[in-house]
């Protein structure tokens, strides 16, 4: 089975906690579902993950029992594991908007724990990806950019937080990087730095099989740092 079916399967698996307003598909599976009829080509991991904002968090708790096919785990019951091989992991994490926006905390609760990530604040919701009758609730690319190129994560893991900015830009538009212009002028210079320093290690990235390859698209990634550097303030 291929991973496109494999991920639009277990999209179907969640469709109920889809459907509450709010929702979204965030990570490594945003790019799959914006390359041309959702082809998920870029395999860069193997889950989905589920934005909740923390005030949608009793609602989606009580979707939870409508989810076919997947259970929680015993470790960590915000990520939802498939009873068989053709659904792929689930992962619940928090988004705060409000007063908490920017902090990463822990939501405890017995039956959805969820991990909230302070730099989610900058996701905002898109248009809705629409895939043989799945509607599929996902973030404007220019939010989720900034997430992941702000991200202090090292090792496997960083690499492919990144591999998903390269996946993003690949299917970005024009209007997608005059977003990207105006949250850039919002951050703090530390994290300006960090968004910079972040494509630098990008472009550098070497080859990974049926992932997003820099390698060829490094005359694109030196021209948005250029444009973004000159952004900064005089």
């Amino acid at each position: 089975m291929q991973f496109r079916e494999r991920l639009l399967l277990t999209l179907r698996a969640v469709r109920t906690v889809l459907d509450e307003p709010g929702i979204m598909v965030a990570g490594s599976q945003v790019p799959n579902l914006l390359e041309p009829g959702a082809r998920a080509s870029l395999v860069v991991s193997q889950d989905v993950d589920i934005v909740v904002p923390v005030d949608k968090h009793e609602a989606v708790r009580q979707r939870l029992s409508t989810l076919v096919g997947l259970v929680p785990s015993a470790e960590e019951p915000s990520v939802w594991l498939p009873e068989c091989p053709e659904l792929i992991e689930v992962n619940f994490i928090g988004m705060d908007s409000g007063e908490r926006a920017g902090e990463t905390y822990v939501l405890e609760h017995a039956e959805l724990p969820l991990l909230v990530f302070g730099n989610l604040c900058f996701l905002r919701l898109g248009k809705p990806i629409e895939i043989d009758g799945l509607v599929v609730p996902v973030p404007r690319p220019a939010g989720l950019l900034v997430e992941k190129l702000l991200t202090d994560r090292t090792g496997e893991k960083g690499d492919r937080d990144l591999l998903v900015v390269m996946g993003l830009l690949l299917v970005a538009q024009p209007p997608d990087l005059e977003e990207l212009d105006l949250l850039y002028r919002s951050l703090t210079p530390e994290q300006r730095y960090f968004v910079l320093s972040n494509l630098s290690i990008l472009s550098l990235l070497e080859p990974r099989s049926q992932m997003p390859d820099p390698v060829p698209h490094r005359a694109q990634l030196a021209q948005l740092m250029a444009r973004l550097e000159r952004l900064e303030p005089a």
